[in-house]
């Protein structure tokens, strides 16, 4: 793999990969991390690629635009708690805590990130696990383990043996979005598909799921905008 700059304010940093099977040129912009990649066939020569690039750079400014920059934690940054936006501020207290419209946070700034994530995930491991056994009791069926991860590509997963995942960055989203996600994958402790019946049994635990499901489409790739130093 290569990489070329498109000069500019700012510079857009492409990877250039190269794959056998690709038949044309590729253009893919994550919004998980904002990271450009152009994959081209195997035989294509470079200069096609940089002409390529170089007709698609407006699309590619304004698709990176309105995906928005990376927000580091630290004193001042603004992050979304169960929805709503809070000021991270520096404490001098002995735990991370909640105030309206802020949340504070003791130590050095260069601590603020793993201390601000390790809060975060202990709330959203206590509003997966309410949520989780509240659906779980209402459809008669008991999950074996609750686990967070920090996953790109699904918000919650569910295991044959009744095993349910969660992404912990599902505490940044509103309230309603986690439970959406909670009552989702319970619902596969009964259907283990995407059929009729399972939307079925997800409309009974949770109600008009499609509002939610909308919003993490809409978006759900912003919350992997806030970075904890990772």
């Amino acid at each position: 793999m290569g990489q070329i700059t498109l000069p500019g304010n700012p510079p857009i940093f492409v990877t250039l990969r190269r794959s056998a099977r690709a038949r044309r040129l590729s253009l893919r912009l994550s919004q998980l991390d904002g990271r450009v990649t152009l994959t081209l066939p195997k035989r294509l020569p470079e200069r096609e690629a940089i002409c390529f690039l170089q007709e698609k750079e407006d699309w590619l400014r304004g698709h990176l635009e309105a995906r928005g920059d990376d927000v580091t934690m630290g004193p001042g940054a603004l992050l979304p708690i169960e929805g709503v936006l809070q000021e991270i501020r520096p404490s001098s207290g002995r735990s991370v805590r909640l105030e309206p419209g802020a949340v504070l946070v003791p130590g050095e700034a260069e601590q603020i990130p793993v201390r601000l994530r390790a809060f975060l995930r202990t709330l959203a491991r206590e509003r997966l696990a309410a949520a989780s056994d509240r659906h779980s009791a209402t459809l008669g069926r008991p999950y074996s383990r609750l686990t967070l991860r920090d996953t790109r590509s699904r918000w919650g997963s569910c295991t044959m043996d009744g095993a349910l995942m969660y992404s912990w960055r599902l505490i940044l989203a509103p309230p309603e979005v986690l439970d959406y996600v909670a009552a989702h994958e319970v619902a596969h402790l009964a259907e283990m598909n995407h059929s009729a019946a399972f939307w079925s049994v997800v409309e009974r635990l949770y109600g008009d799921w499609q509002t939610p499901r909308r919003w993490l489409r809409e978006e759900g790739a912003t919350l992997h905008r806030y970075r904890f130093g990772d």
